[in-house]
């Protein structure tokens, strides 16, 4: 297996997607002290690709992923197209996955996808910069130590 230290984040790119180009920007900064290996700058996608194609894409970069964030919204429990499969994919790879609520709700809620409850060891966290570089850093670890609780839904109670 290759080295794994990319950050996959899946999240609805119709409605979220200003989450996403914020974390991003957040990365960006030179002076906001928040940085990970966004997976989504490999392998660049062609927008008339099969779904299929679309679909080897993107298990090639969840290969190299160490960590999977969901960005949890309004809409993104209902999405099985890719944002579910991309999750299936995370749990078969045994990628620890963070999954943040855009509500900024620090646990899992209503809109949590059901497969994360179901099948996953996860933790959910609000979405905010100290709350994702604290899950980013400290959950990966947890997560290869407790993963046989799974399905198992953790939340943080300490960000200083």
């Amino acid at each position: 297996m290759s080295y794994r230290n990319k950050t996959y984040i899946i999240f609805d790119a119709d409605t979220d997607m200003k989450h996403y180009r914020l974390m991003t920007a957040w990365k960006e900064n030179q002076k906001i002290d928040f940085d990970f290996h966004n997976a989504h700058d490999l392998n660049v996608l062609i927008n008339r690709a099969s779904e299929e194609q679309i679909k080897r894409k993107l298990r090639e970069r969840l290969k190299n992923t160490k960590q999977a964030v969901v960005l949890v919204g309004e809409k993104t429990k209902n999405l099985y197209k890719f944002v579910r499969w991309e999750i299936e994919v995370c749990i078969e790879l045994d990628i620890p996955i963070i999954a943040v609520n855009l509500d900024k709700k620090n646990r899992a809620t209503e809109l949590t996808p059901p497969i994360l409850k179901n099948r996953a060891c996860f933790v959910s966290i609000p979405y905010g910069i100290n709350t994702i570089r604290f899950a980013l850093d400290n959950f990966p670890s947890y997560y290869h130590k407790h993963k046989h609780l799974a399905p198992k839904s953790l939340y943080y109670t300490n960000f200083d």
